[in-house]
């Protein structure tokens, strides 16, 4: 008997997520350590200003950090007094996560969930903030809409990301200093989920915009410069190649 449509989709689904949770899990140790550097580095401040400076002054939000793998963003926003949720597909992302918060006496709490699944409520988050995630989901549309129900009436996405497939598949991953921690197994997988995904091969963030309009968020901008002002060295959490900012908010 023949697989009905709907069940490869399903598949499919299965499989590209189960490669890009291998090879976070595989990268989870490194990338602690990378993070934890990046906390005790200039970058701290830098992203610390950029966040703060799109959210409203003297309260204390209830913000989601979706793809939060070890928690860099979970920590800045924690520090300044925000209640803080991160959620990551890759449990051993989760479990760093959770080691660094208590090394650090920082209160985040850390699910294991799916990005496109968000098991909350409608309406809980103030604010969502991700980071280098949507371009490793096989249905970002599907984030989108699922990022916006958990939102709160006038709550706050704001999403960093880039066009890391167009950019390595032209140039390749080595010789970035951000990779080089991986290993030559490591860099082959990336490549190889590139090519699994849709999203790699769409203009961003044009597409972004696109989705976050049609679903109503009643305000949608871009940076397209961000990267200039937030990488100042070429160094291991420099980003060389153009990233993007957008951030929408859902209609009151």
């Amino acid at each position: 008997m023949a697989i009905r449509p709907e069940r490869n989709r399903w598949k499919e689904t299965a499989l590209v997520k189960g490669r890009v949770k291998e090879y976070w899990n595989g990268r989870a140790d490194s990338f602690r350590v990378q993070r934890e550097a990046e906390l005790k580095s200039g970058q701290h401040e830098v992203w610390e200003q950029e966040l703060l400076s799109h959210l409203p002054q003297g309260d204390s939000l209830r913000i989601l950090d979706v793809g939060c793998g070890c928690g860099f963003f979970s920590f800045l926003l924690a520090e300044n007094g925000h209640r803080v949720t991160g959620i990551d597909l890759t449990e051993n992302m989760i479990l760093e996560g959770r080691e660094l918060a208590e090394k650090y006496d920082l209160s985040v709490e850390f699910l294991q969930m799916d990005a496109e699944k968000p098991d909350f409520p409608d309406d809980t988050f103030d604010v969502i903030v991700s980071r280098n995630l949507t371009w490793t989901l096989p249905h970002p549309a599907k984030a989108y809409e699922e990022w916006m129900r958990v939102l709160k009436p006038g709550g706050i996405l704001i999403n960093y990301d880039a066009e890391h497939a167009r950019y390595h598949f032209s140039r390749g991953l080595e010789g970035e200093k951000a990779h080089a921690m991986l290993s030559r197994g490591q860099m082959d997988d990336c490549m190889e989920i590139y090519g699994m995904l849709p999203i790699s091969a769409w203009k961003r963030p044009d597409w972004d915009v696109f989705q976050l309009k049609h679903l109503g968020f009643a305000q949608v901008e871009t940076d397209a410069a961000i990267g200039k002002r937030l990488f100042l060295h070429d160094d291991q959490f420099c980003t060389p190649y153009p990233v993007f900012r957008i951030k929408a908010v859902k209609a009151k």
